[in-house]
């Protein structure tokens, strides 16, 4: 399968999520991290969203709750190429009504090929990686054959 490639500037856009038992966990990582996170544009989903703006004192886009479709508006995003970073504390001890759209979160992440850190010493390793401050040029999957699959599927269907 032929690669393309997906340009990530040296300014990133980062998503940032927590679960309700995480939430501490981020905060205090974020505080530690500050100064590299002002320099990226940021994204988050409901309640972490509104905690991380105030703490930090800058812009977040904050989108709805996990649980009210945030997690799937941040997917999309990541599918349209516009978030280069997702960082989810999320509770692995704590089964959670919308478990579905964290799996589907993660799916759309591994399939797009971005970097995902799922605990605080992954973040820490993402962000101090000297890539943190320069571009980088992400490799895609062609999906090509994949797409042209799907439309045939539908072609026969259609018949």
């Amino acid at each position: 399968m032929a690669k393309a490639n997906a340009l990530i500037s040296e300014r990133k856009k980062i998503a940032l999520i927590a679960h309700d038992n995480k939430k501490g966990d981020l905060l205090e990582w974020v505080k530690f991290n500050r100064e590299t996170l002002l320099k990226h544009e940021l994204y988050a989903t409901g309640t972490t969203g509104k905690i991380l703006s105030k703490e930090l004192g800058c812009q977040i886009t904050v989108f709805e709750s996990g649980p009210l479709g945030g997690d799937q508006q941040i997917g999309s995003r990541i599918a349209e190429g516009f978030i280069d970073f997702l960082i989810f504390f999320w509770d692995p001890l704590e089964p959670l009504p919308h478990d579905p759209d964290i799996k589907a979160l993660l799916r759309v992440a591994a399939v797009w090929n971005i970097p995902v850190a799922c605990n605080r010493t992954s973040a820490d390793f993402m962000v101090s990686s000297p890539l943190m401050a320069k571009e980088y040029t992400r490799m895609l999957p062609d999906y090509e054959a994949y797409r042209q699959r799907s439309k045939e599927k539908q072609n026969h269907f259609e018949t």
